[in-house]
């Protein structure tokens, strides 16, 4: 069987942090789905299009990652894929209980055939957020440490 995971967010805009992520768990699975969800309470600041663009060229060397979007419950979205593995990066101790408490709740409405898979940020990356990103750009600070080269603001 095919070794699926999708690893869900908002890559606005995807960081160092979550390219890390990703390239580390490659080795892992068989096809990882960087999927972006959609979140109707949520400020984008860039278009849907952009972070899908933003992370089909961060990946494109990378034929095991596949770029798509959904709306709805991210499990959901998992189960419909074939995907057994949700992948996710933990920062610190506060990213960890948020998670833990998700991946619960996903085991139980899944009846435990989604599997949660945690990744530590390498130690020089577990500063970046995406919202600390965004708040760099819009001050016009030297965003470039913090992303990978297909990120760039203003256009």
């Amino acid at each position: 069987m095919e070794r699926i995971a999708v690893f869900p967010g908002s890559f606005d805009p995807i960081t160092l942090g979550h390219q890390d992520i990703i390239e580390r768990a490659l080795p892992l699975f068989d096809k990882i789905i960087v999927a972006i969800g959609h979140n109707a309470s949520k400020k984008y600041m860039f278009t849907l299009e952009q972070r899908i663009e933003f992370l089909e060229k961060t990946f494109a060397s990378h034929d095991k990652v596949e770029v798509d979007t959904y709306k709805g419950l991210t499990v959901d979205y998992v189960m419909s894929k074939n995907a057994q593995f949700i992948l996710r990066g933990l920062r610190n101790p506060a990213d960890f209980e948020f998670e833990k408490a998700i991946a619960h709740t996903n085991r139980a409405m899944t009846n435990k055939e989604i599997e949660t898979v945690f990744l530590l940020t390498s130690s020089g990356k577990s500063y970046i957020s995406s919202s600390i990103v965004r708040d760099v750009m819009r001050n016009g600070g030297d965003y470039t440490m913090l992303v990978p080269d297909t990120v760039r603001y203003p256009f």
